[in-house]
């Protein structure tokens, strides 16, 4: 296994190079200058039409802007935020954090783009649900000749979900805090696939698959349900803590400002030459913040595809929030904490390294502090398991047709895929699931790029509209 681990970490390394990073970082920059600043301007308009009770024409559609918003959440707060930052800081320094956020700030005019195209090119199926997404506005968008695009798009799309963001990372997550609550020593252990395992996990892994499969089942409907009730009762109860996190030790905030600027461009670099530094940060930041908040990566599109709308500019202001609230609210408050108790710099790795930040940081017992990181973990990893069965299962569409026994088949493959996520080790999730992020991320790029024209008359069509009804 380590050998083959090590032959991940070399493809990994290739696949997260700079000739990628300037691609997703470029991409939102074009993005960016061709809607003339779209995540600025039309920031406050995303905020409205999230709350907007505007009773909707369009009779495409199975959900509501606000539910596909938080599916797409559902998805994106996940371990990449608890885990994945602390796995960025402890690789590539505080710098991380710094690309995490200038990731972000493109990354914003990328999801939005993505999920403006999802809605014009949607598509609805036999039985009447809608199925969009990169697949098909590449396709349609590009024409049929780029089919072969959009096939590879959905073909990363479903390893994503099957062995990537969707289940190996997060039931990974989930079960090493749990462990770190009940049996952080590892006393009580079975065997499990030959190797001994704390029975804190094996409890956990079964009890959470049996939940997931309960939900899955239920299709679309049932995990936007689910996800409008718990992400904005978990981001509220992540988000307050970290905060309580921060005022308690408020005299360190500056200097974790400090550390994250100085390792950005390679300041007081002492070992690996300054360029060295810089890239290190550049690429554990770039490929973590992506992890986490999906922009370019072409899942949320998949989502939004399925909202009720007029207007696909209207919806594509609802997505991009998605960004801001994932990296620059939510992960800020995890690299912020890792930074100012400096638990990044300790040995840890994974989850244990947020771990340490809280029992350190909170004005709280240590086991009081645990616990509320393994509920807010456990809240994170679930609502993303769910939405990526949905994203992965359209993928599959695509690819076979409408062809229902084959998705049934997938989801209880999904499903296993779960259940057996927690004996995996942590490198070689974390590892596979970059390489898959960044394949998946090429194709769709590409479409954005072709596109771009597509959606800048569509964000002119529906901020005139909006001109004429002020």
């Amino acid at each position: 296994m380590k050998t083959f681990t090590d032959i991940l970490g070399q493809i990994d390394t290739f696949v997260w190079g700079v000739p990628l990073m300037v691609f997703i970082l470029g991409t939102g920059i074009f993005l960016t200058i061709r809607l003339r600043g779209i995540q600025f301007r039309g920031f406050g308009q995303g905020f409205k039409n999230m709350f907007s009770k505007d009773e909707k024409h369009d009779s495409k559609g199975q959900i509501s802007g606000f539910a596909a918003l938080c599916t797409a959440l559902s998805a994106t707060i996940g371990t990449g935020n608890i885990v994945g930052v602390a796995t960025a800081i402890a690789a590539g320094g505080p710098g991380a954090m710094f690309w995490m956020w200038l990731a972000a700030i493109f990354g914003t005019a990328t999801k939005y783009t993505e999920c403006t195209l999802a809605v014009h090119y949607r598509q609805t199926a036999k039985d009447g649900h809608i199925i969009g997404g990169p697949f098909y506005y590449i396709e349609k968008g590009m024409g049929e000749k780029w089919k072969w695009l959009a096939k590879i798009f959905a073909f990363f799309g479903v390893c994503v979900g099957l062995m990537g963001i969707g289940t190996f990372t997060q039931i990974n997550g989930i079960t090493s805090a749990v462990k770190g609550f009940f049996d952080p020593q590892g006393k009580v252990t079975v065997n499990v696939l030959g190797q001994q395992t704390s029975i804190a996990v094996v409890i956990a892994g079964v009890v959470l698959t049996f939940f997931i499969a309960l939900v899955i089942i239920g299709g679309l409907k049932r995990i936007s349900a689910v996800a409008e009730k718990i992400v904005p009762f978990m981001a509220i109860l992540y988000v307050g803590t970290v905060l309580i996190l921060i005022f308690s030790n408020i005299t360190k905030l500056p200097a974790a400002f400090v550390s994250i600027f100085e390792g950005a461009f390679g300041i007081r670099a002492i070992t690996g030459g300054v360029i060295g530094t810089i890239i290190a940060s550049m690429r554990n930041g770039i490929a973590r913040g992506i992890f986490s908040n999906e922009a370019g990566l072409g899942s949320a599109p998949i989502a939004a595809a399925a909202a009720v709308t007029d207007y696909p500019a209207e919806q594509g202001l609802i997505s991009m929030l998605g960004t801001f609230i994932d990296t620059i609210v939510i992960c800020s408050m995890t690299g912020l904490a890792i930074i100012m108790t400096s638990s990044w710099n300790t040995g840890l790795e994974g989850v244990n390294i947020t771990s340490k930040a809280f029992s350190d940081g909170l004005p709280f017992p240590q086991q009081v502090a645990t616990f509320i990181l393994m509920v807010c973990l456990v809240f994170f990893a679930s609502t993303t398991i769910l939405g990526w069965d949905y994203y992965s299962e359209r993928c599959l569409e695509y690819l076979v047709g409408d062809k229902p026994k084959v998705i049934r088949t997938y989801r209880w493959l999904y499903i296993f895929c779960v259940f057996i996520g927690p004996y995996m080790t942590v490198s070689f999730v974390w590892t596979l699931a970059d390489i898959f992020n960044g394949l998946m991320a090429i194709p769709n790029l590409i479409g954005l790029i072709a596109l771009s024209g597509v959606c800048s008359k569509e964000t002119k069509r529906y901020f005139d509209v909006l001109h004429s009804r002020s």
